[in-house]
C-alpha cells in the first residue's frame, strides 16, 4: 500500500483510495441516466478489478439503470462490506413516472430503503442528494430527514451532488453535510476557485466526479464521435461535439511523454489538495486499470 495515494474524505476522517469507482457507467441502458449498453459479467469484473488494485470508494445513484448500477456493486461489495465506503444517491423517483426530482422526506426515506436492498447491505457510508436545487439545500426539513436516517444507523455521513458550483458552496455553508461532489476537471475548473478553499477550511470532503469530461479526456472520441441512441451524449449537438473535439486535440499535444490523456486528466484533478477522491466512470477491467494506474 502506497500511503500517499490515500486521502481523507473530509470530516469523515475514513481514509480513501484517492481514485474511486463511478458506478454511473455500469447501470446499462434498461432506464435511468446511460452511457449505451453494457455486459454485466463484464461490469462485475471491472468491480472486481477495482478492489484487486486497492480501490476503497464506490460511488453510484438509484437512477443509474434504474437501480442495476446499485444491483451489481451489491454483489461484490457485500462480500468486503467492512473495507469499503459506498456512496449513492436519491433525488429523482423513477419508481412513479419518468424519473422527477423529488426530494420529499417520505421519497427520500422510500428511496433508501430500496438503495439499501439492492446494494444488499444494513447502510450507507454516504448518501447524496442528487442534484437538488438551493432551495432544498438548505432546508432544514431535509437535513432533519438525512439526520434521522443516520440516527437509525442506515447512512453513516450526509452528502450532496450537486449539479453547479453555486449549489455546491450552498451545501458546504450550511454546515449540515459531510461531502460535496462536483464536476471538476481540465476542461472545467471552476470549483477551484472557490469551493475548494471553503470546502477545505470547514472540513468537507470533495468528491470531483466528471473527471474524464464524460469521456472526452479519455481522448477516444472526436467531431465524427456517434452515441447509441440510449446514451445521454447522443443528445449532444454537432457544434458542441465539434468544440471538445478540437479542445482534446489541443491537450493532446502537451502530454508528458508515456502519460495517456487518461492518466493526465486524473493527475489534474487530483493536483488539488483539496479533492479527497475522483471518480471516473468504469465500465470494464481494462478501463479499470488505466483509471487507478
Amino acid at each position: 500500500m502506497n500511503p500517499a495515494r490515500y486521502r481523507i474524505l473530509g470530516r469523515t476522517r475514513q481514509t480513501v483510495f484517492e481514485v474511486g469507482f463511478g458506478g454511473c457507467a455500469i447501470g446499462g441502458d434498461g432506464g435511468g441516466w446511460s452511457y449505451g449498453p453494457t455486459d454485466d459479467q463484464e461490469s462485475l469484473r471491472a468491480i472486481e478489478k477495482a478492489l484487486s488494485m486497492g480501490c476503497t470508494f464506490f460511488d453510484t445513484a438509484d437512477v443509474y439503470g434504474f437501480g442495476w448500477s446499485e444491483h451489481l456493486l451489491g454483489q461484490v461489495l457485500r462480500q468486503r462490506r467492512s473495507a469499503v465506503l459506498i456512496a449513492t444517491k436519491a433525488g429523482y423517483d423513477f419508481y412513479h413516472g419518468a424519473g422527477a426530482a423529488n426530494f420529499d422526506p417520505a421519497h427520500l426515506r422510500f428511496a433508501l430503503e430500496q438503495s439499501l436492498r439492492r446494494l444488499d447491505t444494513p447502510y450507507v457510508d454516504v448518501y447524496q442528494l442528487h442534484n437538488p436545487p438551493a432551495t432544498v439545500i438548505s432546508d432544514p426539513r431535509t437535513a432533519e430527514a438525512l439526520d434521522g436516517f443516520r440516527r437509525q444507523g442506515k447512512i453513516h455521513w450526509l452528502g450532496v451532488s450537486a449539479r453547479k458550483v453555486a449549489d455546491a458552496l450552498a451545501a458546504v455553508r450550511t454546515g449540515w453535510y459531510d461531502t460535496v461532489q462536483v464536476k471538476y476537471n481540465l476542461l472545467a475548473q471552476e470549483a477551484a476557485q472557490e469551493l475548494f478553499p471553503l470546502a477545505a477550511a470547514r472540513e468537507v470532503g470533495i468528491i470531483v466526479r466528471e473527471p474524464l469530461a464524460n469521456g472526452w479526456l479519455a481522448g477516444k472520441h472526436g467531431p465524427r464521435s456517434r452515441f447509441a441512441a440510449t446514451d445521454f451524449r447522443s443528445s449532444w449537438n454537432g457544434e458542441l461535439v465539434a468544440s471538445l473535439a478540437m479542445e482534446v486535440d489541443r491537450l493532446r499535444t502537451q502530454l508528458p511523454p508515456g502519460v495517456s490523456m487518461v492518466q493526465q486528466a486524473l493527475r489534474f484533478v487530483l493536483a488539488a489538495k483539496a479533492v479527497s477522491v475522483v471518480i471516473p466512470g468504469c465500465k470494464t477491467d481494462s478501463q479499470v486499470a488505466e483509471n487507478l494506474g
